[in-house]
Order: C-alpha cells, then sequence, then structure tokens
C-alpha cells in the first residue's frame, strides 16, 4: 500500500514520523518525543543510544539485558552490579546465584594499609584524611581545629606557633610564653599605674 503524504512510520508508536521531528536509527524512524530507551523511558540520543534489533536502549538498560553477566561485570571500573533489572521490567536473573565474595581481602593492598594507618588530630583525636590535612608542629590537624589553643582563632602559616604539641596564635604566644617586662608585650603603662 502506498504512503500517501507522510514520511514513514515511528517504531514506537507506529504513526506518521514527518521529516521535520524525524531521527533515524537501525534503519528505522522515530518521532524525537518516542525515541526513549525501552528500559527505563529514559530519553536518548546519538551518543546513548544501544540499538538490539528492532529494540533501542540507553547503555545501561542495553548492558544489563543483552551485556555480560557475572562476576567482574559491573557497570564502571571495578564495579559488581547486583541490579537484576526487575523494576525495568527486564528480567535478567539467569542461572543460580553465585556465592558472594569474603567481606574481608586475604591479602589487603598498600592502599587498604593505608586507610587503616590514617594520622589523628592531636586536638580532636579523630582520623584526619589528606583532603583535610594542615600540618602544623610536625603534626596533622583538621582544618577546623588548626586554631590557637587560647584565643580560638583560626591559624596559618604565617601566624601559627606551637609549644609542647599545641597550636597558638603569635600573639596569644607572646603574651604567654615569650619575655616579659616593659616593651616585649606585658603590662602597659597604664596597667602598670593601676598595680601601683
Amino acid at each position: 500500500m502506498p504512503n500517501w503524504g507522510g514520511g514513514a512510520k515511528c517504531g514506537a508508536c507506529e504513526k506518521t514520523v514527518y521529516h521535520a521531528e524525524e531521527i533515524q536509527c537501525n534503519g528505522r524512524s522515530f518521532h524525537k518525543t518516542c525515541f526513549l530507551c525501552m528500559g527505563c523511558r529514559k530519553a536518548l540520543d546519538s551518543t546513548t543510544v544501544a540499538a538490539h534489533e528492532s529494540e533501542i536502549y540507553c547503555k545501561t538498560c542495553y548492558g544489563r539485558k543483552y551485556g555480560p553477566k557475572g562476576i567482574g561485570f559491573g557497570q564502571g571500573a571495578g564495579c559488581l552490579s547486583t541490579d537484576t533489572g526487575d523494576h525495568l521490567g527486564l528480567n535478567l536473573q539467569q542461572g543460580s546465584p553465585k556465592p558472594a565474595r569474603p567481606s574481608t581481602p586475604t591479602n589487603p593492598s598498600k592502599f587498604a594499609k593505608k586507610i587503616v594507618d590514617v594520622d589523628k588530630c592531636p586536638r580532636c583525636g579523630k582520623s584526619v584524611y589528606a583532603a583535610e590535612k594542615i600540618m602544623g608542629g610536625g603534626k596533622p590537624w583538621h582544618k577546623t581545629c588548626f586554631r590557637c589553643a587560647i584565643c580560638g582563632k583560626s591559624l596559618e602559616s604565617t601566624n601559627v606557633t606551637d609549644k609542647d604539641g599545641e597550636l597558638y596564635c603569635k600573639v596569644c604566644y607572646a603574651k604567654n610564653f615569650g619575655p616579659k617586662g616593659i616593651g616585649f608585650g606585658g603590662l602597659t603603662q597604664v596597667e602598670k599605674k593601676e598595680h601601683e
């Protein structure tokens, strides 16, 4: 039967697809609004579509339905996918379930050992990770704990001093541990007169 006054039929809704709204994939035409994953209904484009015969999927659903199965074939590097695709109507369970791997590694890597031996903050005693670490007095500190022990002022490399494992701003250090007397940050002339 001839196709009068229209374009090809949509591969999803079977209605006529006119040229202005046409997306072609795998030799078939689709409306832009019908170009959706058959599993999760996510909108597709030329970079995200994966076709299998007359079906179109996003790459994730395609991998779940037609990709390799088993341990080591996850969705990303080092990933173990336990998603069965049931919520997408893909019914991917095949064969008997695989036994689970032991939760503790028998031969821990250097990376795993490094996590266990994380530095502790001298102020709060909690672990200090690289993203939040500031060194002061030869010890690692959290950015939020890197404060003067007396006045609580945030410290930087330009105003920090340390004594007996504790951090101080230069002002508090001078007042409490510096030399005493006139001209050394001790009592001012006004305070001296009041004491006399």
